[in-house]
């Protein structure tokens, strides 16, 4: 399939096949299609948590109003954004990409002391909503993988974060909860969305072109 017919074909499934498992391979290309997704300033400023641990999935679907594909899908990625811009977080970016480079550029090491005087001073809430949105980014990027490797995958808003935040002791480590992304295969005859045709707004409603 191209792509738009990869994007056609998906959709946000309602009632996976708990008894097929998404393959290792196909799994690790979504991970890494998400991981090489882009973020402001290239700092990356997300985590995913990738659960296949069944009792733990369990616990999550209780506190993600009972959405029955967190349990029936075979993987669960949850994408969880860092809680605040601290400087220790934005140097080690940067010297990863220095490292990775091989060199230093003076114009880069100015924009790290840009960062560094205002990211840091602008508070934890609007940073984590800065950093969610890029993890949002990289939630396109893992759905239109998944798409591509036709792997199921349904995107989810609907779960209480401070619940799953505990259950994973996220903010221990600096993280906050933003989105789930159960995998697996949908199950077309047990489905009621699978055989309903996709609705979006015409090309003409959606864009607006400025020549």
């Amino acid at each position: 399939m191209n792509l738009i017919e990869i994007m056609n074909w998906r959709y946000a499934t309602k009632k996976m096949d708990p008894s097929r498992s998404v393959p290792k391979e196909k799994v690790d290309r979504i991970l890494e299609a998400a991981r090489l997704a882009p973020t402001s300033s290239g700092l990356q400023p997300y985590e995913i948590l990738l659960v296949t641990n069944a009792e733990l999935r369990e616990k999550i679907r209780a506190v993600a109003h009972g959405q029955a594909q967190i349990t029936e899908g075979s993987h669960l990625l949850i994408f969880a954004a860092w809680d605040d811009y601290s400087p220790e977080r934005i140097n080690t970016m940067f010297d990863l990409t220095n490292s990775v480079r091989g060199f230093t550029n003076e114009g880069w090491e100015a924009y790290r002391q840009s960062l560094l005087s205002s990211y840091p001073k602008r508070g934890a809430e609007v940073n984590f909503q800065h950093a969610a949105r890029q993890a949002y980014i990289g939630l396109g990027a893992a759905l239109i993988a998944a798409a591509s490797e036709e792997v199921d995958a349904t995107p989810m808003e609907g779960f209480d974060p401070q619940a799953v935040d505990e259950l994973l002791n996220l903010r221990a480590k600096g993280l906050r909860s933003v989105a789930l992304m159960p995998l697996g295969y949908r199950q077309v005859g047990a489905d009621w969305l699978a055989p309903l045709k996709k609705v979006r707004r015409s090309r003409e409603q959606f864009v607006t072109e400025l020549s």
